[in-house]
C-alpha cells in the first residue's frame, strides 16, 4: 500500500481537508495542537534542518491523514467523536506515555485511546492516521454485537499479521474510491465501512456478540427488551419494567432471554453495568474519582461482591482499572 503516493497526488476532486507545513517549532505547535486539542505540547529540533508537514483526505465520516516531522514533538492528546488508528513508517514514536503505554512499530497500526486524554512522544517520523467517526464505527459494530453507544476496544491484544493485511488493503481500497471516484459515490461509502470492519479484525471489540437468529422477527420482543436495557441501564430498573417496555409478559421475557442469551433478565442487567464501569474506569482519573464512586453511578452498592464479579468479567480487580 502507498498512502504517500495516494495522499501527494491527490486530485482535484479530493482537495485535502487539511494541508499545512513549517519549518519552526512555534509555527508547529499553533497549526497542529488544534487538530488533537493539545495544550501541553512541545516541539524542537534534532539538527538544523527541521520542518514538518500535515495532509488530509476524506469526510467527516472518514479521513486519512500523514503526518511527517524531522524534530521532536510531545504533548497530550484527545480525540472526541472519532476513533483513530495510526502507524508510522519510520521514526520513533510512543502513546499513551506512562499508562499503558505503546512503543510504536513501524507498520503495525496502533489504535489511540478512545475519549481520555493521553500523552504522545514522537522523533523524526513519518506517520499515517486513519480517523473513523463514532457514528460510523456504532454503526457497522452493531452488524455484529448488541451496542449500547459504547466504544470499547482491548488494546493490550497485539493485531495479528493477517489482520494488519486486511487493514492495509482495506485503507488501500478506500484511497482508490476516493481518488478514482469521489467522496460522494456508493464505492467510497461502503469502503469506508470495510475499513471499520478490519478495524474489529486489529483488537477485540469489548461488547456481547449477537446471537444466532437473533434479528428474526420472532425476536422482535427481545431486542425491544435488550434495547430497553441499554438505553436505560444506569436507571433503576425490574424485571417488571423490562418486560413491559418489550410488551410481554415476565414469564415470556424470562423464557426469551434463557432461550436465546441463555442469561436470566436482570443478570443480563448486571452484565451490561458491568461493563459501563469498566470504560468509565478506563477514562477516569484516579486522583479525581474512586472505583467506589463509579460503581455506586451504576448501581453497585456492595463492593466486595462487586469487586469479585469485575474480577470474574474482566480479569483484574476494578482498582488495578482505574490505575491503568
Amino acid at each position: 500500500m502507498h498512502l504517500v503516493t495516494d495522499l501527494q497526488t491527490a486530485p482535484a476532486a479530493i482537495a485535502p481537508i487539511v494541508a499545512f507545513a513549517g519549518t519552526d517549532t512555534a509555527s508547529a505547535i499553533r497549526d497542529l495542537a488544534g487538530l488533537y486539542a493539545g495544550r501541553a505540547w512541545h516541539a524542537s529540533h534534532i539538527d538544523s534542518g527541521y520542518w514538518y508537514k500535515y495532509v488530509a483526505v476524506g469526510d467527516d465520516r472518514m479521513s486519512i491523514h500523514r503526518f511527517q516531522m524531522h524534530g521532536y514533538l510531545r504533548g497530550d492528546v484527545t480525540v472526541e467523536d472519532e476513533v483513530v488508528v495510526q502507524w508510522i513508517d519510520a521514526g520513533r514514536g510512543r502513546v499513551d506515555v506512562g499508562r499503558n503505554e505503546v512503543q510504536l512499530q513501524h507498520r503495525i497500526p496502533t489504535l489511540f485511546p478512545i475519549e481520555q486524554r493521553f500523552e504522545m512522544e514522537y522523533e523524526d517520523w513519518d506517520q499515517r492516521l486513519v480517523h473513523l467517526s463514532r457514528d460510523l464505527v456504532l454503526d457497522v459494530a452493531a452488524e455484529r454485537y448488541l451496542t449500547d453507544g459504547t466504544i470499547a476496544f482491548d488494546r493490550s491484544v497485539a493485531p495479528t499479521t493477517d489482520a494488519v493485511l486486511q487493514w492495509r488493503r482495506s485503507v488501500a481500497s478506500a484511497m482508490h474510491a476516493l481518488r478514482s471516484v469521489g467522496p460522494s459515490s456508493m464505492a467510497w461509502h461502503e469502503a469506508q465501512r470495510d475499513v471499520a470492519r478490519s478495524l474489529f479484525g486489529l483488537y477485540p471489540f469489548q461488547g456481547e456478540t449477537l446471537p444466532e437468529g437473533f434479528g428474526d422477527r420472532k425476536n422482535a420482543r427481545l431486542r425491544a427488551a435488550v434495547e430497553f436495557i441499554h438505553q436505560h441501564a444506569a436507571e433503576p430498573l425490574t424485571v417488571s419494567d423490562i418486560a413491559y417496555a418489550a410488551g410481554i409478559s415476565v414469564r415470556s421475557l424470562q423464557e426469551s432471554f434463557q432461550r436465546e442469551l441463555d442469561v436470566a433478565p436482570m443478570n443480563y442487567l448486571r452484565e451490561v453495568r458491568l461493563r459501563h464501569v469498566h470504560a468509565d474506569l478506563l477514562e477516569a482519573d484516579q486522583d479525581v474519582t474512586t472505583v467506589a464512586e463509579i460503581a455506586s453511578k451504576w448501581g453497585f452498592g456492595h463492593m466486595g461482591r462487586f469487586s469479585h464479579e469485575y474480577l470474574n468479567e474482566f480479569g483484574e480487580y476494578p482498582k488495578h482499572t482505574l490505575r491503568r
